[in-house]
């Protein structure tokens, strides 16, 4: 039986980049359209907003002096490596690799907006029975599932040595 080639780490940083180009397209286009805090209505329970964000997810340390920029930039630098070298070195694990990626591209695309802007721009918004989810955007998204598939690996990893 031939043995799987590891996909090559190109594969996965091309991931990663579509991510960032994905979410760095997203949120010109709302820049561009929306004023700071305007809000458009599509559905009950669905709101594109252009909202800011100085702070990590759910505005945690929203309300710092400004230093949270640079550490912030600082964090996603350093994961943003450790990504890639998990990724040089786990290349033929796909599901693993599709998660890093993700999350990979996330982080990158909100770094991009913390060092161009200095905050990140958000712009999806659910909402039920007057209930709101904190606004969030592409690169947001990409981290929640590629953190969704880690779990998922680890759970078929478990499932299988067992």
């Amino acid at each position: 039986m031939a043995s799987r080639r590891p996909a090559s780490i190109w594969l996965w940083l091309g991931i990663a980049a579509a991510v960032v180009l994905l979410d760095q397209i997203t949120k010109t286009l709302i820049t561009r359209s929306f004023q700071l805090n305007e809000v458009r209505t599509f559905t009950p329970f669905f709101d594109l907003v252009r909202a800011h964000n100085t702070g990590a997810a759910f505005s945690f340390l929203a309300g710092a002096s400004g230093w949270q920029r640079w550490f912030f930039i600082g964090l996603g630098a350093v994961a943003a490596v450790f990504i890639v070298w998990l990724l040089a070195r786990h290349g033929g694990q796909r599901l693993f690799c599709w998660a890093l990626s993700l999350i990979l591209g996330g982080a990158i695309g909100n770094v991009v907006d913390r060092i161009l802007h200095g905050h990140v721009v958000d712009f999806i918004q659910v909402h039920w029975g007057g209930a709101y989810f904190p606004s969030f955007n592409v690169a947001d998204s990409a981290i929640s599932v590629g953190a969704a598939f880690l779990i998922l690996d680890e759970l078929l990893r478990i499932r299988k040595a067992r």
